[in-house]
């Protein structure tokens, strides 16, 4: 590392950021706006990471928005809650630097660049009954980002993720997600799904794709935005290939161009934030109990993701936090399949939750409260196959109206017509329970059984075996229109539908050991590697290999990189 090749370009700048999603823009941005001259660089050849593709959301405790609508919150209870949720795997100095600089940086980066937030006043902790959590207030989103005032740049910003588009066209979470639910009941809905519809043809027209960027889209975008008009500069296709050392400090790495390589040496350091390793496939056989070989996993993440800001640290002695008990942040996905043969990845975050909907293994029996958190259900599915032979998988089941009504998957509700979907496979069919068994192969009688239960409860709104709508994170992803539990109705209407679910994940979890200043660490000595700080996911996370709530990956992610960008310029106040 420290022999240099002297006869490639150079280039100086005070801090190298690697990665262009959330984590790494916070840290550029950060930076620049007390003083330094950054550098971002992106191996890929667009900009946003899994940021782009991702909700939006960020989990951030005690946050300014929530503050000004009147919840009350405090660092004090959101570390009661951490501190059960990660148990054995609590790391105090990194969730309270957390606490403590999460609402900074949210006022931060309002007052000083294009970024904005809303709030979601409603959208529960996932464990909203352990201690310290709320039922709504700590996750705040992106909002809506009119791409056009990228200019040209909006061409190389990464696509949202296609399958949780409408035929490519983003939808916002909350509200705007309701009014399609309710298009064809609700004239205001019908009327508000048409002017969006009417928007996105004229920018498909003009611009070949939306303008309106919501969820992760828009927060890339907007920091994005704020980057370029702060004169950050950005290489694409530039992957960093390894990191140079200037004595016992890292200054810079060397970076692969399409101009051939470049030596970049930054007086402050590097910060590595390359979207951790979901693609990496050596260490998910490591690290995913439920993929042995690597390959029985599939992420909605970016392809790129495959564990190079881990490898670049770890060749100067850095380790990773293996010891978490869950490695990513797990969610269902479903296997879309695409017109080229190809398969795209739908990650089922609402649909469990709707009543009329129940999952069973192909035993054909019920395993989890289906409302609760993503990465919970895909613990309860690896746990019902410990004595199940076969792939891991489940289906999700639902009956005609349900299906109409909600939609599954990436099935979506009426009016959409549904036959391409049942051709491809996708969606399954049963005239009966005992021919959707039969189509998915599920024990037939035991499946019949199970939904017999089922229904003989749901009809009062009751689910005495696993309890779904029973806690404030269920009822708001249920129908409030469905009473009395809004997650609960009885699955009996012919003819009935199933999507199989496998697991996937939103990012990893075991990423590289840092502080709570985003330093990575030696492995041999625990200390510091002066001048390399890690965030997003290229960083162990901090909720000890559990999920507390919606955006615990982006709320982080963009924290630690204001902690990093200001500590590599000095700031100590």
């Amino acid at each position: 590392m420290n022999a240099l090749n002297t006869s490639i370009k150079t280039h100086d700048c005070d801090l190298l950021v690697v990665g262009s999603g959330a984590g790494g823009m916070a840290a550029a941005i950060t930076a620049k706006l007390h003083g330094l001259d950054v550098l971002i660089v992106e191996k890929e050849s667009v900009y946003g990471g899994t940021t782009a593709r991702s909700g939006g959301w960020l989990w951030i405790p005690a946050n300014p928005l929530a503050a000004r609508e009147g919840i009350k919150d405090s660092k004090e209870a959101a570390r009661t809650y951490l501190q059960h949720e990660a148990g054995n795997h609590f790391d105090a100095e990194r969730v309270d630097a957390f606490l403590e600089n999460g609402p900074r940086m949210v006022d931060f980066f309002e007052s000083k660049t294009a970024v904005k937030f809303v709030l979601g006043p409603q959208f529960s902790d996932y464990h909203p009954d352990a201690p310290g959590a709320l039922p709504g207030g700590r996750s705040i989103c992106a909002e809506p980002f009119d791409g056009r005032e990228l200019g040209d740049k909006i061409k190389t910003l990464r696509p949202p993720l296609a399958e949780i588009t409408f035929v490519g066209m983003m939808i916002g979470s909350g509200k705007e997600l309701l009014h399609f639910f309710n298009v064809t009941r609700s004239v205001v809905s019908a009327a508000y799904v048409a002017k969006l519809l009417v928007k996105y043809g004229r920018d498909l027209l003009t611009h070949g794709r939306a303008m309106r960027l919501t969820n992760g889209n828009a927060l890339a975008g907007r920091l994005a935005k704020t980057a370029f008009d702060l004169g950050i500069p950005l290489w694409l296709n530039a992957p960093a290939g390894e990191l140079i050392k200037e004595g016992d400090r890292v200054a810079g790495a060397i970076v692969q161009t399409q101009d051939g390589p470049v030596r970049v040496r930054a007086k402050r350091g590097v910060v590595l934030a390359t979207g951790g390793f979901p693609h990496d496939i050596a260490r998910r056989a490591k690290l995913y109990p439920h993929a042995p070989t690597g390959a029985e996993h599939w992420s909605p993440t970016p392809e790129g993701n495959t564990g190079d800001g881990i490898k670049l640290a770890a060749s100067l002695g850095a380790t990773t936090a293996d010891e978490l008990p869950n490695a990513a942040a797990w969610v269902p996905v479903s296997r879309v399949p695409r017109r080229d043969g190809s398969f795209g990845v739908f990650p089922h975050f609402i649909d469990r939750a709707k009543p009329g909907v129940i999952a069973v293994t192909r035993a054909g029996t019920r395993f989890v409260n289906e409302g609760n958190c993503y990465h919970d259900f895909c613990q309860a599915l690896v746990k019902a196959h410990k004595n199940l032979p076969g792939e891991i998988c489940a289906w999700l089941i639902c009956d005609h109206p349900t299906l109409r009504r909600y939609g599954l998957g990436h099935v979506k509700p009426f009016p959409v017509p549904i036959a391409h979907q049942l051709k491809n496979g996708y969606l399954k069919r049963g005239k009966t329970l005992a021919e959707l068994a039969k189509v998915c192969g599920i024990d037939p009688v035991a499946f019949e059984r199970t939904v017999a239960e089922f229904n003989k409860h749901a009809r009062k709104g009751e689910d005495p075996q696993f309890g779904k709508g029973s806690t404030a994170y269920n009822r708001y992803l249920g129908d409030p229109t469905v009473t009395p539990n809004p997650c609960v109705a009885p699955v009996e209407t012919g003819p009935f539908y199933a999507v199989q679910l496998v697991i996937g994940d939103l990012g990893s979890f075991a990423g590289l050991k840092a502080d709570a200043q985003a330093r990575v660490l030696d492995s041999t000595t625990g200390q510091p590697i002066p001048g390399l700080y890690a965030a997003g996911n290229d960083m162990a996370s901090i909720m000890g290999g559990n999920y507390p709530g919606g955006g615990i990956t982006l709320g982080p992610a963009m924290t630690f990189g204001y902690i990093a960008g200001r500590h590599a310029a000095g700031v100590t106040d």
